[in-house]
């Protein structure tokens, strides 16, 4: 059987699956990508046949801004038009294809493989209200950019309306969409390899200035694909202040880049690195800032963590919180939207009000001055993962749903 896969940035969420049908002899798996990724394609096994397309242009200047992600999205489903006609060519044909719908890439393949079912995945329906557009009073937004959000969600219907089934990866996010739509929404996280991402007492780290740290000392950590208001990031800071104050010995490990991935950029090319320590009296001897690490050295530092700080818009639920839990840190989090469908106060985290930086401060406090009572919340968190969302689970998922579908039942 054939298995076509499209996401602008294979692997992406389809990793395990991929890794999952190319390992089986019965499928022989394809993949469809934009050429501009290419530390990503790295991840890929070497027995899937990759097609990589390139954009002929970007949208036009003269574009109206509410629709210009609209036409890039026509853009790269043109392009995908032309990789698909190229393998009805060669006379390849698909029992199954699955694409993410977020960049529009979805759009025309059932005008090119009609009778192929097609798995949607769908993360996220914008809003302009209740969820992450407006939720943080220090960057207000204009009407003009709430219509702008609005307009996003046309693309990502129109694909929705091409696909015979959809995913989503938690119940908040399925919320989101129309209700229209949502009997259509299977929930499906992508789940956590509890046997790759495990706790590690003998974990050690060397950071960048020699300082070599082991499990037992006081380390925090804090992870995002970029460090922007949207994790939360001039938050943490403010709450850095005190602890570090409070915690003498305490360590603080920062993983994330510094440009923006769903914040809005600052003007003249600053970051909100530089613009939150310009504010901020930090001990930069034990606030450490790695900057984008191996996923390696990530598993390593979250395996060191006596804490982990997860702070988050109403928005989509980062990976990095869930393999914390899986390594067993005592998580300090936001009780934000989908992080409480996890997370439950006392019991398998702490749970602060998003822009309470005093909270967490106290939290982290509360959790190095009663350790041994503490600790049983990294083991809860643990088993939370364990129980509903290793990995393994969310392969037979999949692959009962993928069988389903080829079996047109």
């Amino acid at each position: 059987m054939n298995i076509l896969f499209i996401h602008r940035e294979l692997p992406g969420q389809f990793s395990a699956l991929i890794h999952y049908f190319s390992a089986t002899s019965a499928f022989n798996v394809y993949g469809i990508c934009d050429t501009a990724q290419d530390s990503l394609v790295a991840e890929m096994p070497e027995n899937v046949t990759l097609y990589r397309y390139t954009l002929d242009r970007k949208q036009a200047p003269q574009t109206h801004h509410y629709v210009a992600d609209l036409e890039c999205s026509v853009l790269r489903a043109q392009c995908v038009v032309k990789v698909l006609q190229q393998c009805l060519q060669q006379d390849v044909h698909f029992d199954l294809i699955i694409a993410h719908t977020g960049w529009g890439e979805a759009l025309y393949v059932k005008d090119i493989y009609p009778a192929t079912p097609l798995l949607g995945y769908v993360e996220f329906f914008f809003h302009t209200h209740g969820a992450d557009v407006g939720f943080d009073p220090a960057y207000p937004v204009s009407l003009d950019y709430q219509l702008q959000v609005k307009t996003l969600n046309a693309q990502l219907l129109l694909g929705m309306n091409e696909c015979d089934v959809l995913v989503t990866p938690t119940a908040w996010q399925k919320s989101l969409f129309p209700r229209c739509w949502q009997n259509d929404i299977h929930v499906i996280h992508e789940g956590v390899d509890i046997e790759l991402v495990k706790p590690d007492k003998d974990a050690q780290f060397t950071l960048p200035n020699g300082i070599q740290l082991e499990c037992g000392d006081e380390i925090i950590s804090y992870c995002a694909r970029s460090l922007e208001p949207c994790r939360g990031f001039p938050v943490l800071i403010k709450a850095l202040e005190i602890i570090c104050q409070q915690r003498p010995d305490c360590h603080i490990l920062i993983i994330g880049g510094d440009e923006v991935s769903y914040s809005p950029a600052l003007p003249n090319g600053q970051t909100y690195r530089e613009q939150c320590l310009n504010d901020a009296q930090l001990p930069l001897n034990r606030v450490h800032f790695l900057g984008r690490v191996s996923y390696q050295t990530h598993l390593q530092i979250l395996q060191l963590s006596s804490i982990h700080i997860y702070l988050t818009y109403p928005f989509v639920l980062s990976w990095s919180f869930m393999e914390a839990m899986a390594s067993e840190c005592v998580i300090i989090c936001s009780d934000t939207a989908p992080v409480v469908e996890l997370i439950e106060h006392q019991k398998n985290g702490l749970l602060i009000e998003f822009f309470d930086h005093q909270a967490i401060a106290e939290q982290v406090e509360q959790v190095f001055n009663h350790s041994g009572r503490m600790e049983q919340l990294g083991k809860q968190a643990r088993q939370t993962i364990c129980q509903h969302y290793q990995r393994q689970f969310s392969l037979a998922r999949y692959q009962n749903l993928c069988q389903k579908l080829i079996s047109g039942s």
